[in-house]
């Protein structure tokens, strides 16, 4: 029983271990001139979409039509820019895409002159937020030309809503409307879609958005892919299994593609029974919004509201924007504890503006909240300890008679009342506890380039003192000295000194192995994990010493 300690600890390091082999290591580069076999199964509108030619932008406006249509003209497409307090978008006239979104308040790394943050790729030439229609009905749609209302290339949303109109007609007479607005105050954007077909023929068809993502291999505890809320449940799919499952149907409040920190979506204007169909194709995956059918007779029209969400998974954000949007920000089994650390820590950080004072104090806060089960633990390991000497005479005495030595010792247990379990499960009971501040310390957007002290300058990435021009084995870029990583393994080197040891020679020597263990597995861990590990030690150190020192 004196050995359960031991094992607790080795099966957290195999629990750490396998969590860092699954979440930190780099995965086998994939062949980029290989076609997934999803890709060989997609419909050719699938592969069209993401297959098509780039034209050459030309900054000159494109003529409006007059009585010949615009699907029978030869013409090149045209970018219009937006800017707004919250974001800088640009939108291609060629299918009315997105095709740049750069938000202001975020960089792409922490250095001050970063660029930037661009939340679509400059390769996606096509642009993201597709609209085509499931059977194709409107012929052309796909590489359509649109037609803008005014002659503005450049729209400046600062004081009160302004919006985009672009349009197109079809060979067949009907015409597609895409009505951008946008909010000064909001990050929010509102897409109408409006169908008016002058045609000769009934239309019977189903309106499609999409959105468009490379596929990321991001490192760490958490999501990235496409993703929806589908009858009020998330739907998180790794990309590994969009080819066992491309379909979800249900009631849609929306669908999007997630990265860790940020988020690009499609909300329908009312919550409507519709589909996510996802596709992968040459590393890119395409998540689609299949709307209900509808029929559209001649000289009728249909209109579609939708909007579009592009921005920081920031829990306060999403959640003021509704929608269920909220629900994108997902911390798995853990979610019910750690939504409310992270809404403390928010609360802390806005009376003192350092979240890393705010990671020490949330610390501190989750540490009383476990002190009686700190202190139930630590009188256990205080009361082993006294019998270390009776124990190691019992090992010594019975040493050839493992059956006898386990009965006394069992005993010793007994008269004593020592229940040689008692340190060992408060410990397990903390552990969901620090899963869910590492769920949320490694997903929380508000800890992305926020600064600490002194080298520390951003709590989402591994601290590093000094910059090497070489590589170091176990340490993953930027190399250098990791100041944080080493005091917390020597704070665990003293609270291991503090435990009582095992009888067994081979097993006090492994006990004191795994400090080192988990300062090599932690190397690569976020500063802002680090630094709640290394504050909990020095509380967990400081207690356990007031505890020894009550029980003498």
């Amino acid at each position: 029983m004196e050995q359960a300690r031991l094992l607790l600890a080795i099966g957290l390091s195999f629990l750490v271990l396998f969590v860092w082999s699954m979440f930190f290591t780099e995965k086998p580069p994939v062949n980029q001139n290989k076609v997934p076999e999803v890709a060989e199964k997609a419909k050719p509108e699938e592969r069209a979409e993401l297959e098509k030619p780039n034209v050459r932008e030309s900054s000159q406006p494109a003529e409006r039509p007059k009585e010949v249509p615009p699907a029978t003209e030869i013409q090149a497409s045209r970018e219009l820019g937006v800017e707004t307090p919250f974001y800088n978008v640009r939108i291609s006239t060629r299918g009315a895409t997105l095709t740049s979104y750069i938000l202001n308040e975020y960089r792409e790394s922490v250095e001050a002159d970063a660029p930037k943050k661009q939340l679509i790729p400059k390769e996606f030439k096509g642009g993201v937020i597709h609209t085509s229609l499931s059977h194709r009905s409107i012929s052309g749609l796909e590489d359509a030309i649109f037609m803008v209302d005014g002659e503005e290339s450049n729209l400046l949303v600062n004081e009160e809503k302004r919006s985009l109109v672009l349009h197109w007609t079809s060979k067949q007479g009907v015409t597609v409307s895409k009505i951008f607005t946008f909010d000064p105050h909001s990050y929010m954007i509102g897409l109408k879609v409006v169908l008016s077909n002058k045609g000769a023929e009934k239309i019977d068809d189903s309106l499609v958005l999409s959105l468009r993502s490379p596929v990321l291999k991001e490192k760490g505890y958490g999501f990235v892919g496409p993703s929806a809320l589908i009858d009020d449940k998330l739907e998180q799919v790794k990309i590994k299994k969009i080819e066992d499952k491309s379909e979800y149907s249900g009631k849609i409040k929306w669908i999007g593609v997630e990265d860790r920190y940020f988020l690009s979506s499609i909300i329908p204007g009312d919550e409507t029974d519709g589909s996510m169909k996802l596709s992968l194709i040459d590393e890119t995956v395409t998540n689609r919004l299949v709307n209900p059918t509808f029929e559209l007779d001649r000289g009728a029209s249909k209109e579609f509201q939708f909007y579009i969400f592009m921005g920081p998974k920031s829990m306060e954000l999403l959640k003021s924007l509704g929608y269920g949007l909220d629900k994108a920000l997902n911390f798995g089994f853990f979610d019910i504890l750690a939504k409310p650390c992270l809404w403390f820590m928010n609360k802390i950080h806005s009376v003192i503006p350092n979240y890393g004072v705010a990671i020490i104090l949330l610390t501190i806060f989750t540490k009383v909240l476990l002190w009686p089960l700190g202190n139930k633990s630590y009188k256990s390991m205080s009361e082993m300890k006294k019998l270390q000497p009776l124990m190691t005479e019992i090992r010594e005495k019975y040493k050839d008679d493992k059956q006898k030595m386990n009965q006394e010792l069992m005993g010793l247990y007994r008269t004593y009342k020592v229940n040689p379990m008692g340190g060992c499960l408060p410990m397990v009971l903390q552990i969901p506890v620090f899963f869910a501040l590492y769920r949320m310390l490694y997903q929380a957007i508000e800890l992305r380039h926020a600064p600490f002290f002194l080298w520390i300058n951003d709590l989402s990435a591994p601290d590093r003192l000094f910059h090497f021009g070489f590589s170091i084995p176990f340490m993953e870029p930027p190399y250098g000295i990791p100041v944080l990583t080493i005091v917390m393994g020597a704070t665990m080197l003293l609270q291991q000194k503090m435990s009582p040891p095992p009888g067994d020679p081979t097993q006090a020597k492994m006990m004191m192995l795994m400090p080192l263990v988990f300062t090599f597995i932690f190397i690569n861990f976020s500063s802002g994990l680090v630094l709640y590990w290394l504050v909990n030690n020095v509380l967990s150190i400081s207690q356990q010493y007031y505890v020894q020192k009550k029980n003498q």
